[in-house]
């Protein structure tokens, strides 16, 4: 294979490639935070839902166990609710802390426990309390 002397045509090069490669991981750092944007707001989101609908079961039958299911659904709401809030402030300050080691030419840092894993083990736990709660009474 041929290869080309270094000089200013390979150092140029390598510029060009170096500048695209930053772009394109700033591309697909903006589309993790859009994807994190949008799952957080979907959390949000189920959580309001699923309070309006306990609720809506509550005035129609106001027994016991309707208003008992309404108490499990306002914790279980207000607690995805919450999750959705702090996980899109978490995601917003890891795209920025990113995107400043992006800036100073240093290489982005993955986490040993990514911020994924911390709202999927968020979830699981409050699922099982949920759980939990309604089946104890």
């Amino acid at each position: 294979m041929d290869q080309q002397p270094a000089g200013p045509v390979n150092t140029e090069l390598a510029r060009d490639r170096t500048g695209l490669a930053k772009f394109r991981t700033q591309l697909a750092l903006d589309r993790t935070t859009l994807a994190w944007i949008r799952t957080t707001l979907t959390m949000a989101t189920f959580g309001f839902g699923t309070v309006g609908f306990f609720r809506t079961l509550k005035e129609k039958s106001p027994g016991p166990e309707a208003v008992h299911l309404h108490e499990g659904a306002i914790s279980f709401g207000f607690a995805l609710v919450f999750l959705g809030i702090a996980s899109t402030v978490l995601a917003a300050l890891s795209h920025l802390r990113t995107l400043r080691r992006l800036s100073r030419n240093e290489t982005p840092v993955l986490s040993p426990w990514p911020l994924s894993i911390t709202v999927a083990m968020l979830l699981a736990v409050g699922g099982l309390v949920s759980v939990w709660t309604l089946l104890a009474r």
